[in-house]
């Protein structure tokens, strides 16, 4: 039961098995999720994103043992993770979310200093904060550059 509810969150509902760009259908499945929670007060996203992080990295850590290997690709939880964390103060347009996408996809797979070195992690820790981080970067990009041009 337990490896079967973590395995359930570590992919994300099973989008993870998605056998084309997993990671990619995993943050266009944290989508809906940031949607939702763009109508809740910051304290409470900030605490549900922080409680999905945790979770997540319990699943994560449990998704190791089920699958045999270090981040398996089928994991995509931290993809929410990461997403929840770029949008966060962000509003809520059709530009933003899909520009706040595309930074974060591009940050995670491009990993520059020091995002890399949190995949060092232990367990489930590697797998979501890696994801975690590029997420602040984009958050930060996302925020720097709407204020420079997209935002009154």
């Amino acid at each position: 039961m337990r490896k079967g509810i973590a395995k359930l969150i570590a992919t994300v509902f099973y989008v993870g098995l998605i056998p084309i760009a997993p990671g990619t259908f995993g943050t266009i499945a944290a989508i809906p999720l940031f949607y939702a929670l763009s109508f809740t007060p910051l304290y409470l996203y900030l605490a549900i994103t922080v409680l999905i992080i945790l979770i997540s990295v319990w699943a994560s850590g449990v998704a190791e043992e089920i699958f045999g290997k270090t981040d398996p690709g089928v994991v995509v939880a931290d993809e929410v993770c990461g997403y929840l964390v770029t949008m966060i103060l962000v509003p809520v347009t059709l530009g933003n979310i899909f520009f706040g996408f595309l930074l974060f996809r591009l940050f995670d797979i491009a990993k520059p200093y020091p995002i890399r070195k949190f995949e060092r992690l232990p367990g489930g820790w590697g797998i979501v904060m890696d994801d975690v981080m590029a997420g602040v970067y984009s958050c930060i990009t996302l925020h720097i550059l709407g204020r420079w041009f997209f935002w009154a």
